[in-house]
């Protein structure tokens, strides 16, 4: 086993955020590699970002060989990168050569070679200790040859000295009409070749990356987006983020008590992305920003992505239903970013989201309305970027909120988003509006909420000036009432519920009367069954005296009988 990781082919990390997972490593040590692509689609600054990484972070000093720009000129270019070539320089942690090379001044008489360029280049790399080598760009040395075996021959001289070097170089070159680079030998004699472009859809221009060729290592040949931003280049790779992250049993407020009520009391699981979609008015932004309130109220930050507000009219709006964020505002808790759809494409937006995580460490996140994303790019790029993101925010424990436009010209279920990401959701909320005897009503339920119970019954949002109110639907007539026919619903049933109330009062009443007139009777039958009693016990007590008096007599009788025989 330890003789195959020796035989293993050892990797130079670029430092480039993303490239070197891409790449299982980086760049093949020791070897060169051919970065190639069109005007304008980073090659130099990927060279650059190469060397000036390996000089600052890995200890490996870097020479730079420019045919075309001058030092000064990439010196320049850089710095609005935060990277100080002349610092550099002055370290001898880089060092710059421009050679310039005029066509014209170039004849084609015998035999041509590099040997210049060799000993021009091989004093550089001694004189600071180079391990890394950018030359930029290879077309101009054979720019003014016309003979096509010589231009080979001396790319091929070229390649196998860097590698004699021992150093890891890259190469950048431009890019031929049907080849990968203008002699279309370049890729075939590099050990790594690595293609940029740049696309534009629908007016928004996106930059890629692919990995077309790495001798000895595995690798991804996917196109990845890339970005350059103030820190330079940034590749996000859809691969990034496996289904591994840690899950949370925690429960946090949706900001709202009675939606809280339809998940068991307890509102959502911490970590968990939350949908809510529905049609303009129906109240999407409402339920987004009381989650933010919530989020606030405990002490923790949210970070609040508007695509199609300013924060001062979500503010505004959001006063006339009693719901105040200024104070949050103020105090650091809730921060706005808001910016139109197509003021960047969507792998800068993803960019700019990971930043924002890096620096203000929001524990939620509210994205409305995620739909106006769709305008970035196309509907799979769009869902790749949702995907990647929600994933990335599930890694970090971040609860996200998103709203979503729902299309349609018709009030009817549209258990479906334009993206396409509501599969990725792990609980989806729907708002819709009810029109009914000329008026408008909001409906809530809840379509899904994965690991918890919840409510599948429908809720009626109403908004007033002094907030949020879920209240219970009527049903009747097969068919939900809300608004008016709800109200009028309440007062047939109050009213019949009073009209019960007094029949019951008045059954009550005469049936009093009536128990009261029985048990006047009952008592009076009482009394004469009383007297009855008392005449049957008089006749009684007579009888007993008549019958004790005869039977006194008749002793009598017979004692005076015994005495007169």
């Amino acid at each position: 086993m330890e003789k195959i990781q020796e035989l293993q082919l050892s990797k130079c990390p670029t430092g480039i955020q993303g490239l070197d997972e891409i790449t299982d490593g980086g760049l093949p040590q020791g070897r060169p590699t051919l970065i190639c692509g069109s005007a304008g689609c980073g090659k130099t600054l990927f060279g650059v970002e190469f060397l000036v990484r390996g000089a600052t972070q890995y200890g490996e000093p870097g020479v730079l060989v420019t045919f075309e720009e001058t030092a000064s000129e990439i010196t320049k270019n850089v710095a609005s990168l935060g990277w100080n070539l002349n610092q550099l320089i002055a370290e001898g942690k880089i060092l710059i050569d421009h050679i310039y090379i005029d066509p014209s001044e170039i004849e084609e008489t015998g035999e041509y070679d590099l040997e210049g360029i060799f000993i021009r280049l091989g004093y550089a790399i001694e004189k600071i200790g180079a391990k890394r080598v950018l030359l930029d760009t290879i077309e101009v040395l054979f720019a003014g040859l016309a003979n096509a075996n010589i231009v080979r021959a001396e790319i091929r001289r070229l390649f196998h000295w860097l590698k004699d070097q021992g150093v890891t170089a890259a190469i950048t070159g431009e890019r031929g009409d049907r080849t990968l680079t203008r002699q279309g030998l370049e890729e075939y004699v590099s050990d790594c070749v690595i293609k940029l472009d740049q696309k534009t859809f629908q007016d928004i221009a996106t930059r890629t990356l692919q990995v077309v060729k790495y001798r000895g290592s595995r690798h991804s040949n996917n196109e990845y987006p890339f970005v350059i931003e103030e820190n330079g280049i940034s590749v996000l790779p859809l691969t990034s983020l496996k289904l591994d992250h840690a899950v949370s049993n925690e429960r946090i407020s949706t900001g709202l008590a009675q939606l809280d009520e339809m998940f068991g009391g307890q509102g959502y699981y911490r970590g968990s992305s939350i949908l809510v979609t529905g049609r303009a008015g129906t109240g999407k932004t409402t339920l987004a920003s009381y989650f933010a309130q919530a989020t606030c109220h405990r002490g923790e930050r949210c970070l609040y992505l508007a695509t199609e507000e300013s924060p001062q009219q979500i503010l505004r709006n959001l006063n006339s239903i009693g719901l105040d964020l200024a104070p949050y505002v103020e105090q650091g808790l809730l921060q706005f970013d808001a910016v139109r759809p197509t003021s960047y494409n969507l792998e800068m937006r993803l960019f700019k989201i990971h930043g924002w995580v890096k620096e203000f460490q929001p524990s939620t996140i509210v994205i409305d309305p995620m739909s106006n994303l769709v305008l970035s790019g196309s509907l799979i790029q769009t869902k790749n970027f949702f995907m990647r993101l929600i994933d990335y925010l599930k890694s970090k424990q971040i609860t996200v909120c998103m709203t979503n436009l729902t299309a349609g010209d018709a009030d009817h279920d549209y258990e479906q988003t334009e993206v396409g990401v509501s599969s990725l959701m792990d609980t989806w909320l729907d708002l819709q509006t009810l029109k009914v005897n000329g008026e408008r009503n909001r409906i809530l339920y809840a379509l899904k909420s994965r690991g918890m119970m919840h409510s599948n019954q429908v809720r009626e949002f109403i908004l007033t000036n002094e907030g949020v109110k879920l209240v219970e639907v009527y049903l009747g007539d097969g068919k939900v009432l809300t608004g008016t026919e709800r109200f009028n619903q309440a007062q047939k049933e109050k009213s019949a519920s009073k009209k019960r109330r007094q029949n019951f009062e008045l059954k009550k009443r005469e049936y009093e009367q009536e128990k009261k007139l029985v048990q006047a009777q009952i008592n009076a039958l009482q009394m004469q069954l009383l007297n009855r009693d008392a005449e049957l016990d008089l006749l009684l007590e007579e009888e007993q005296e008549e019958e004790k008096a005869l039977l006194d007599n008749q002793n009598l009788m017979g004692k005076l009988r015994h005495l007169n025989p």
